[in-house]
């Protein structure tokens, strides 16, 4: 059993890995033994995140990237390459979000929003695998969506449109990855995690915490233990027979 779980030597390549769900699961494989490249667009919280991660003893490659930039994808996979010789996993967690009622949300807020959450997505995962994972016939891509892709948000709350619009093209562009690769042994799976106290959600829960929790039936926010599981498994072999799905990590919040 303990095999089926071991993602030791392995390449994770984990987008927005400098803070919040990508440092947690960035974490969560270091703790396993993998070797990680990270990247978020801030360096001084990049620099700080491999810090912390080279303290678990893994070995980490950091690299400061814009990817709503076009070419920036294949640098990331070519960075990593080289660095590693190999590539493993990857995770597209690096997104962006945007309040304001749809009737009133800027054209230009809409295109960063999608280009980075969907488009720069695609780019990462089409450029893993060309290069390394159809290759290797062998690979794990797993896509950090949202709960906002699976619904609307209540009418209290602030308009999210270009992200619930975002994540929701990402569960679905998962399955259709999914359906194409998986004859290469490249499994493509989706996390849709629910609120957790990030620098994203902060403005939600500054208003909506506590309605939040009342709402979820296991009665509180995602902590800081709350993906690794998911994401290890979705890395490993023990998720070799699943491909395609959708998983949420929101306390039962998606099911009420």
């Amino acid at each position: 059993m303990h095999n089926l779980f071991d993602i030791a030597g392995r390449v994770a390549v984990v987008t927005g890995g400098s803070r919040g769900l990508g440092l947690q699961i960035a974490e969560g494989y270091a703790e396993a033994g993998a070797k990680l490249v990270i990247t978020a667009r801030k360096v001084e919280a990049l620099k700080k995140a491999e810090a912390h991660l080279r303290s678990l003893g893994a070995e980490v490659l950091s690299l400061p990237l814009d990817l709503s930039q076009a070419e920036a994808p294949e640098q990331l996979i070519d960075k990593a390459l080289s660095t590693f010789g190999q590539l493993d996993i990857l995770v597209n967690n690096a997104g962006a979000t945007w309040g304001a009622p749809a009737e009133a949300h800027p054209l230009d807020a809409w295109h960063k929003v999608l280009n980075l959450n969907v488009t720069a997505a695609f780019l990462l995962s089409q450029a893993a695998a060309k290069r390394a994972l159809i290759p290797q016939q062998k690979g794990r891509i797993i896509n950090i969506a949202s709960v906002a892709g699976l619904q609307g948000n209540p009418p209290q709350m602030i308009g999210t449109a270009a992200y619930n619009t975002s994540k929701g093209a990402l569960v679905n562009m998962t399955r259709a990855l999914a359906a194409e690769w998986g004859k290469y042994g490249v499994t493509v799976n989706a996390v849709a995690p629910g609120y957790f106290p990030t620098k994203m959600t902060k403005g939600t829960l500054q208003y909506a915490e506590d309605a939040i929790t009342a709402a979820a039936p296991l009665g509180r926010l995602g902590g800081n233990q709350d993906l690794k599981g998911l994401a290890l498994l979705l890395a490993s072999d023990a998720s070799a027979y699943i491909t395609g799905q959708v998983i949420a990590v929101d306390g039962g919040l998606s099911v009420v």
